[in-house]
């Protein structure tokens, strides 16, 4: 017997255009840089203009909705007038710039950039008198070594892909051969299989004193019980006293467990511009908008005025001329709402920093981690009367500018947590105090997570343990276990 049901279902479908709008508004400034070039390049309808005009001049309809435009042109007659006269266009639909913003200075915070990783160690490789199978080898392991200087296949599968890839047929002792000659490169510990191996190659590369020699025992003969902090298992198996081994895991707290780390890598070389800066004047928190973000965008006054051309032959124009009358109206279509769209994603940039700023004023204002009151996408998303998918595309990739450093605007982004007397707390206050409790801790022993319960309940924050193993590990703190220390 067959059953039959109805199931209905509400769907929101977003046209192309509020997709494309919705892609503006997550862009960074250099990104939204770039994509205005590519438009510009692309519609010559649209143009950039260099001399700043004020916004209070313009007649802004900040309840104007960008729609979606009739693409079957060919089903309508074209309104010329339509095209050729300013006077009934919105003037915001004809340029986007605010001269307020004109004059602010571009600031721009680099990260790393410079040589590769890659690149350094294809260089060190060219330095080496080698057959060209060699070579060939050498670049091909080069290639298996990751961002933090280790390799990612083993000599097996390294020739098994080398067969494969470049029908190079070669033995695990030629490949082993290589190896060692790309572990002689610096930095020292890079083409290691694993951290054993990349601590070891860095201590063979020091003198070998008494102490390093130690190290290399250690960590040959005992890396397990090393990791887990069995000093007592390891000095009594390798004769060693407390002494001995204390100057030994001083030799190796020295060395990099990411070799590869330290290397300027050009997949990170990139510079961050703040989208907005904020100014503290008598104890007022003020914000403006990075001018890059506003640009002088309008219609291109001479590829407009080729309408005017037709005007006088509206009635009587060939199909070549109607084609290319239809051109020039998708043009300036698209040139209009990439204007509005502009001007949409920076009245909603500017919507969203000024309620993150009156709800995080007091942090604003003094700086302390401890003044951040919680706040999720919702909570300003209920305030400014946006979807929280749009909070969420605003606050991605984008930086303010504070007295006290550049941040992420997601940085201000905490969940609460209820304290004894009721009070909502921020989730970045509990990890500054849990922060606080590790480095203040006795070394020689540590806090366990039950601990650290134990003290924040002290302290009035009523946390489940499974809750502080959570955030312990978030901020990359090991177990009590292995942050014991030996004085």
């Amino acid at each position: 017997m067959n059953k039959q049901s109805l199931h209905q279902r509400l769907l929101q479908k977003l046209s192309p255009q509020q997709i494309k709008l919705m892609k503006l508004i997550q862009l960074s400034t250099l990104e939204l840089e770039d994509k205005i070039d590519q438009e510009i390049e692309l519609n010559p309808a649209l143009e950039n203009k260099n001399d700043a005009e004020d916004l209070q001049d313009y007649n802004v309809d900040s309840s104007n909705e960008i729609k979606d435009e009739d693409t079957q042109h060919e089903k309508r007659d074209v309104d010329i007038d339509q095209y050729i006269s300013d006077d009934e266009i919105p003037s915001y639909k004809l340029y986007s710039n605010n001269s307020n913003y004109a004059d602010q200075e571009v600031k721009e915070i680099p990260f790393s950039g410079g040589e590769s990783l890659f690149d350094l160690l294809k260089k060190q490789l060219g330095e080496h008198s080698l057959t060209e199978k060699k070579s060939d080898i050498g670049n091909f392991v080069i290639g298996c070594i990751n961002d933090d200087g280790y390799l990612t296949r083993d000599a097996q599968a390294i020739s098994d892909d080398l067969i494969f890839s470049k029908n190079l047929i070669c033995s695990l002792g030629e490949i082993h051969e290589v190896l060692e000659i790309v572990q002689s490169f610096d930095p020292p510990g890079i083409g290691a299989i694993d951290l054993r191996e990349c601590l070891v190659l860095q201590l063979k590369r020091k003198e070998q004193k008494e102490d390093v020699k130690r190290a290399i025992l250690i960590l040959e003969r005992k890396f397990i019980e090393f990791t887990n902090k069995h000093y007592a298992k390891i000095c009594d198996s390798l004769k060693i006293n407390l002494d001995q081994l204390k100057l030994a895991i001083k030799e190796i707290e020295k060395l990099n467990p990411k070799p590869g780390g330290g290397v300027d890598s050009t997949k990170y070389a990139q510079r961050i511009t703040p989208d907005f800066s904020i100014q503290i004047e008598d104890e007022q928190v003020n914000f403006t908008l990075n001018s890059r973000n506003a640009p002088s965008l309008r219609i291109n006054k001479e590829f407009s005025n080729l309408l005017l051309l037709n005007k006088e032959k509206k009635g009587d124009i060939s199909k070549s001329q109607k084609e290319a009358l239809l051109f020039t109206k998708q043009k300036l279509d698209s040139a209009r709402w990439f204007i509005n769209a502009i001007y949409q994603r920076q009245q909603t940039l500017i919507l969203t920093m000024s309620t993150i700023l009156e709800i995080q004023k007091d942090y604003f204002l003094f700086g302390d981690e401890k003044d951040l009151k919680p706040m999720i996408l919702k909570d300003v998303a209920e305030k400014t009367n946006l979807d929280i998918s749009t909070i969420s595309r605003v606050v991605n990739s984008k930086y303010v500018e504070t007295p006290y450093g550049t941040f992420s605007l997601r940085h201000f982004f905490s969940e609460s947590i209820a304290r004894s007397d009721g009070e909502s707390i921020s989730v970045k206050e509990v990890k500054n105090i849990i922060t606080e409790l590790i480095q203040s801790e006795n070394t020689e022993k540590p806090l366990n997570d039950q601990k650290l319960v134990d003290e924040l309940n002290k302290k009035g924050y009523k946390i489940a343990r499974r809750t502080v193993a959570k955030y312990r590990e978030q901020m990359n703190f090991p177990v009590a276990r292995l942050r014991k220390k030996i004085s």
